[in-house]
């Protein structure tokens, strides 16, 4: 729930709440520990300044790096995370809990550099690939370096407990999910077995995120990354799955739909925006392969729209009676995540 200070003033207005309970409650807001993000010139400056950091030792990360060898790479990852820890412990004392985030990310960034360099100063390198490709291309043998990322960034999440750690996890079980299809296919370019092993992990992905949603929905918002690199993975490879038959598209159009439902029983937008595009693509779908020469369509369409509408109307009418009847029948658990909504 969004409570603005317009809200708490229009209370005062119906006679709610008094002036100096509203002045009460807004000064008590504030004093509470916030660990999400906010849209304002300070967290802005705060993430822009940690993707700079971030993106400089993994997207940015150029080729001069090689020439400081294997054992060079790895004792210059170790420092780099030192300082990294030291920042985030030095800002968590200090209840700078957005940039203590931020530098426990920079850390499990870290992780793939270190391990490529011990690699490389182990002598089990591979091939001719560099670092740089890690975030470009699709091999197998980055394995290793995302395994050894998801452990580190386990055990951070779990000691510091901010939700932004997550970030680095998710895309990093999304790199996964990419580098075991190219290990099961032997390296081969097998677009089907992509497309497929993107779907069913995109699912797994959106099922984590959903048990770590429940297991912290009294806490900070955990699943948001998760949620979002899953439903990437599950959309991207559902929609590139071809069929000539219109029952599969229709049950295409159907899954989206679904997608929208639970992105706002949920209240992710993530579902929303991917379900809408699917949706908008199999009317696109009927309108220009199906009904292109159909003067009924349009108007049919028109008056679903219409429909849709008044439906609306009519969920606001009764979204509460409806709400508290179906919650009833619901798990304690997943009766408290959505009342935390």
């Amino acid at each position: 729930m969004n409570l603005t200070k317009k809200n708490l003033e229009n209370a005062v207005k119906e006679n709610i709440l008094s002036f100096e309970q509203s002045e009460k409650l807004i000064e008590f807001l504030k004093a509470q520990p916030n660990i999400g993000p906010r849209f304002d010139f300070t967290h802005i400056l705060y993430y822009f300044g940690g993707m700079i950091a971030i993106g400089a030792m993994t997207l940015f990360m150029s080729l001069g790096w090689e020439s400081f060898g294997g054992l060079g790479i790895v004792f210059i990852s170790l420092l780099y995370a030192a300082i990294g820890l030291k920042l985030t412990n030095n800002f968590k004392a200090k209840g700078y809990d957005i940039p203590a985030g931020i530098c426990g990310t920079f850390v499990i960034a870290l992780t793939p550099l270190a391990v490529y360099g011990l690699q490389h100063a182990l002598g089990v390198w591979p091939d001719e690939s560099v670092y740089r490709d890690y975030h470009r291309y699709i091999k197998w043998h980055w394995l290793y370096m995302e395994l050894s990322t998801l452990a580190v960034g386990v055990i951070l999440a779990w000691k510091y407990k901010y939700p932004f750690l997550m970030m680095p996890i998710a895309v990093t079980l999304w790199y996964l999910s990419m580098d075991i299809t190219a290990m099961i296919s032997g390296g081969d370019f097998d677009w089907e077995l992509r497309k497929l092993v993107s779907m069913y992990s995109g699912l797994l992905m959106i099922a984590l995120a959903f048990w770590i949603d429940i297991r912290s929905r009294n806490k900070a918002d955990y699943a948001f990354w998760i949620y979002l690199f899953g439903v990437i993975a599950f959309w991207i490879g559902m929609s590139l799955q071809y069929s000539a038959s219109e029952l599969s598209k229709f049950i295409y159009f159907s899954i989206n739909l679904i997608m929208i439902f639970v992105g706002v029983l949920l209240v992710r937008r993530v579902f929303v925006v991917f379900g809408a595009l699917g949706c908008s693509g199999y009317i696109g779908h009927l309108a220009f392969d199906i009904f292109k020469d159909s003067w009924l369509f349009p108007i049919t369409l028109t008056v679903l729209g219409l429909f849709v509408i008044y439906l609306g109307i009519l969920w606001q009418k009764y979204e509460q009676r409806i709400t508290d009847k179906a919650r009833k029948i619901l798990p304690i658990a997943l009766r408290e995540l959505l009342e935390s909504k």
